[in-house]
């Protein structure tokens, strides 16, 4: 499977997915709507069934491509910060709710999600998703690696100073999880917050296959099963894992 992330206005993505050669493209948290935009959050919000998620099927039928995209999601009287996964045939594979919610711009206006690990199958790989801060707790990353994810989406809205998080948090994440990770940010502005950008495509070696700048840029990278098969063999930390020593330590 080729993974892309397209590092840029949502606006462009129509164009984008027509021209890549890529399986799936991942874009960033909140990016149908914009994430800063307080009270808009709300008014915006929709099911995941709802018009958007029509719009992004449809685009995925004429493209052939498969879209992961951030979205604000309402659900009765909650709205959460979601991501849906939708395959090249415009099917709805899977949904997600942010689990950690990020500072009060997250707690103002989202209800956390309640289900860890959701994943599907796309293009022979398993595939899981978290969104931004979900990524910086090991436990949860840790889960979907027992859980089988072969590649971790990740749509992100990662502000400047964090840049560790891209630049170092992420590659160190794929590492001792052995799995592919793609991390997708963004590169504008929105009120105070300036995105860094920096998304990556991650192999389970921590190695950085694809890296984006501060700016608008599409990059892509092969996931493959060998790479991730050869580096859990080599890398056994999932293999030599002592759960017996480790009760109580999550709580």
């Amino acid at each position: 499977m080729k993974v892309a992330i397209h590092q840029g206005p949502f606006a462009d993505l129509a164009r984008v997915a027509a021209e890549t050669d890529a399986d799936l493209v991942v874009t960033a948290e909140m990016s149908t709507t914009g994430y800063h935009i307080g009270a808009r959050t709300h008014e915006l919000a929709e099911p995941a069934d709802g018009p958007t998620a029509a719009r992004m099927s449809a685009l995925a039928r004429e493209t052939g491509v498969a879209l992961a995209y951030g979205y604000p999601e309402s659900d009765g009287e909650h709205v959460h910060n979601s991501v849906q996964l939708v395959d090249a045939a415009g099917r709805r594979l899977a949904n997600y709710r942010k689990t950690h919610l990020f500072g009060d711009l997250d707690k103002a206006w989202f209800t956390p999600g309640d289900e860890a690990v959701v994943q599907a199958d796309l293009g022979g790989v398993r595939i899981g998703l978290l969104i931004c801060y979900d990524v910086e707790f090991p436990e949860l990353v840790r889960a979907h690696a027992l859980a089988g994810t072969e590649l971790l989406v990740v749509p992100t809205a990662l502000m400047h100073p964090y840049e560790l998080v891209a630049d170092t948090l992420v590659p160190a994440r794929a590492y001792e999880s052995q799995l592919f990770v793609a991390y997708a940010n963004r590169c504008d502005t929105e009120q105070e917050l300036t995105y860094c950008g920096r998304s990556c495509v991650v192999a389970p070696t921590g190695a950085v296959l694809a890296r984006a700048g501060a700016g608008p840029e599409l990059i892509a990278a092969d996931v493959t099963r060998d790479v991730l098969l050869a580096s859990r063999t080599e890398n056994t930390h999932l293999a030599d894992r002592r759960p017996e020593l480790y009760r109580g330590t999550t709580a």
